[in-house]
C-alpha cells in the first residue's frame, strides 16, 4: 500500500472503533480508580496503609512488564499487524482477572492482603498486555499528526463515556445487585463490566487497521532504550504525565471518602437513582468528555504544550476554590469539580497524542522506530502516577487517624479535605510548569512528518 493512500483521512467508523478500545479499558481502570481503595478498606477489610503500600509495591512488576510488552509488540509480526492481535488475544484473560480482583473470599487478614497483592498484580499484567499495544496502535493508524489527534479525541471521548458509565451506575448497581451486601454487589457489578470489555475490545480489533508499515525491527533492546532517552521532549512529557495523573487519581480516589464523611452522605438519592457520589463523579466526567471534545478546536489556535500548561494552572486554581466551599453547598462543589475535570479532559487528550508525536520525532532524530517502547514506557509512567495517586489517600488517611465506617475526628476530616483538594492542586501546578521545557512545536512536527514520509517512500520503493 502506498504512503499516499496511507495518508488519507481516517473514516468516522475507524475513529469510533479505535476510541471504543479505551472505553473498554476504562470500564476497569475507571472502576479501580474510583472504588478500589474504598473496596479494600471499607468492604474487603484491609487497612488503608496496607492497601496503599500494595498499590505502590506492585508497580515494581509494571516497571519490567510495561517496557517488555512494548519491546514484544514492536517485534510482533502477524497477518493482523504488530499491535492489533493483542486486542483479540488478551481480552478474555483481562476480563476474568478483573472478576477475581473483586471476588472477596473469606480469608484471614494476612490472607486478604496476599490475595490483593496477587490478583492486583495479575490484572495489571493483563492490562499491560492489552493496553500497551492498543496505545501503540495510534502511532501506526495514520502517518499524519492531525489524524492521530482526531483519533485521540475519539479515544478520550469514549474513555470519558466509559468512566462516566462507571461513575454513574457503579454505586446503584452495587446496591441493587448486592441487595445491601456490598461485597456481593461489587462482585456482580464487575461481571457486567467484564463482559462489555471483551465485546468492545473485539470491535476495536475488527474496525481498525495499521497503515504505517514499519520495517522489520532489527535493533537491540539497548539501542532502543538509548534512542528513547535521547528524546528530551518525551522525558519532559513523561514527568508531566506522572505529576498530572497523581493529582487526578488522588482526587478521584478521595471522592467516596469526601462525600461519605466530609459531606455527611448516607447514600440518600439526590437525583433519580443517583446518590451524591454518583452525581459528583458523573458530572466531573461529563466535564472531562466536554474537554476531550473541544481539544481539536483548541489545538488549531494554540500549541499543545502551552495548552497543557494553561489547563493545569486553571485546574489548580479551581481545586483551591473547591477547598473553600462549605460542605452544605453540594451543587457548587459539583460545579467547581466539573470545571476542573473539564481542563483535565483537554490535558489527557493532548498527552496521548503527544506521546505518538514524540515517537515520530524520536524516529526522525535517531532513525529508529520505537513506537511500542515509547508508548509502553509512557504507559508505565501513567500507571506509576496512577498508583501513587491511588496510594496517597491511603497513606494520608492513616496519617490523619482515619477509622473506616465511623465518625471521623477533626484531624481526619482535615486530611480528607487536603487529599481531595490541596494535594492534587500541588501536583497539577508542578506538571504544568514542566511543560515549559517541551520542545516539539507545530512547525517542528510538520518538518518531521515530511521527512519521515520521504524516508518511508524510499524504503518501500
Amino acid at each position: 500500500m502506498s504512503a499516499v493512500r496511507n495518508a488519507a483521512p481516517l473514516s468516522f467508523r475507524e475513529k469510533v472503533g479505535y476510541g471504543l478500545g479505551d472505553m473498554a479499558s476504562n470500564f476497569y481502570m475507571g472502576f479501580f480508580g474510583l472504588f478500589l481503595l474504598y473496596y479494600y478498606t471499607d468492604v474487603f477489610g484491609i487497612s488503608p496503609a496496607a492497601a496503599a503500600t500494595m498499590l505502590l509495591v506492585t508497580k515494581v512488576v509494571d516497571a519490567i512488564s510495561d517496557p517488555a510488552m512494548g519491546l514484544i509488540a514492536d517485534r510482533t509480526h502477524s497477518r493482523w499487524g504488530k499491535y492489533r492481535p493483542y486486542l483479540l488475544w488478551v481480552a478474555v484473560p483481562y476480563a476474568g482477572l478483573g472478576y477475581l480482583l473483586f471476588l472477596g473470599p473469606e480469608l484471614s487478614s494476612t490472607g486478604k492482603l496476599i490475595y490483593a497483592y496477587v490478583t492486583y498484580t495479575l490484572i495489571m499484567l493483563a492490562y499491560t498486555a492489552i493496553n500497551v499495544p492498543y496505545s501503540a496502535l495510534l502511532a501506526v493508524i495514520s502517518p499524519v499528526a492531525e489524524e492521530r489527534t482526531k483519533a485521540t479525541q475519539f479515544r478520550f471521548v469514549f474513555a470519558s463515556l466509559g468512566t462516566l458509565c462507571v461513575g454513574a451506575f457503579a454505586t446503584p448497581l452495587v446496591e441493587m445487585l448486592g441487595n445491601g451486601d456490598e461485597l456481593l454487589g461489587f462482585r456482580l457489578t464487575i461481571v457486567l463490566f467484564a463482559i462489555l470489555s471483551v465485546v468492545i475490545f473485539w470491535i476495536t480489533f475488527a474496525s481498525t487497521r495499521e497503515r504505517v508499515q514499519l520495517p522489520r525491527h532489527d535493533s537491540s533492546i539497548g539501542e532502543d532504550f538509548s534512542a528513547l532517552l535521547k528524546n528530551a521532549s518525551w522525558v519532559v512529557l513523561v514527568l508531566t504525565g506522572i505529576l498530572i495523573v497523581v493529582g487526578l487519581v488522588a482526587r478521584f480516589a478521595s471522592i467516596v471518602y469526601y462525600v461519605k464523611y466530609y459531606l455527611g452522605d448516607s447514600g440518600q438519592l439526590v437525583f433519580l437513582i443517583f446518590d451524591k457520589t454518583a452525581v459528583l463523579t458523573s458530572c466531573g466526567l461529563l466535564g472531562q468528555l466536554i474537554g476531550a471534545l473541544i481539544t481539536p478546536r483548541l489545538t488549531l489556535r494554540f500549541e499543545k504544550h502551552r495548552l497543557i500548561f494553561a489547563m493545569s494552572i486553571i485546574h489548580a486554581f479551581l481545586l483551591g476554590l473547591c477547598y473553600l466551599v462549605p460542605p452544605e453547598a453540594f451543587w457548587l462543589i459539583t460545579l467547581v469539580h466539573s470545571a476542573g475535570i473539564l481542563t483535565f479532559g483537554v490535558t489527557i487528550t493532548l498527552l496521548f497524542s503527544m506521546y505518538t508525536d514524540c515517537a515520530e520525532y524520536g524516529e526522525w532524530l535517531t532513525g529508529k522506530n520505537t513506537a511500542g517502547l515509547t508508548v509502553s514506557a509512557s504507559m508505565f509512567s501513567l500507571k506509576f502516577g496512577s498508583a501513587v495517586g491511588g496510594a496517597l489517600p491511603g497513606f494520608m488517611l492513616a496519617w490523619f487517624g482515619f477509622t473506616a465506617n465511623a465518625a471521623q475526628s477533626e484531624q481526619a476530616m482535615t486530611g480528607i479535605r487536603l487529599m481531595f483538594n490541596v494535594v492534587p492542586a500541588i501536583y497539577f501546578l508542578a506538571g504544568g510548569a514542566l511543560m515549559m521545557f517541551y520542545q516539539i512545536d507545530r512547525a517542528t512536527l510538520h518538518r518531521v512528518e515530511r521527512e519521515l514520509y520521504t524516508r518511508r517512500e524510499k524504503a518501500v520503493a
